[in-house]
């Protein structure tokens, strides 16, 4: 019972990280992206832009992982756990949406908010 709701919490708070849902760039993934660059901005005012992408890309693995790992303990429990191809698939999926969404950005095909603009 205890396994079952730790995984459930792992994939819920992953799912919310992660690229899986439409809604939780707004509410998770760009205040914690934000809050990031913001952080790293004190150090150097030029990092703001490149570090809140890291951040957003960080977010985005770090949902994309907890999802992973939580299904495959809760479905495949008898399975051995490979924690190296787990965070593989991570990276390598996150990565590609982080690229899309900034290339969309890059392309002018969804406009970036006036909270990141960089005018």
């Amino acid at each position: 019972m205890f396994k079952t709701i730790r995984n459930s919490l792992i994939i819920g708070l992953g799912y919310m990280l992660s690229p899986l849902s439409w809604w939780n760039d707004l509410f998770f993934n760009l205040p914690i992206a934000y809050a990031f660059g913001y952080l790293v901005s004190w150090i150097r005012p030029d990092w703001f832009l490149p570090f809140t992408i890291l951040g957003y890309w960080i977010s985005n693995v770090l949902g994309i992982v907890m999802v992973q790992v939580g299904v495959t303990d809760m479905v495949f429990s008898n399975r051995e756990k490979d924690m190296k191809k787990d965070l593989w698939i991570g990276l390598g999926s996150s990565t590609a949406y982080t690229i899309l969404i900034v290339g969309l950005f890059y392309f002018h095909i969804l406009k970036l908010p006036t909270l990141l603009a960089m005018d």
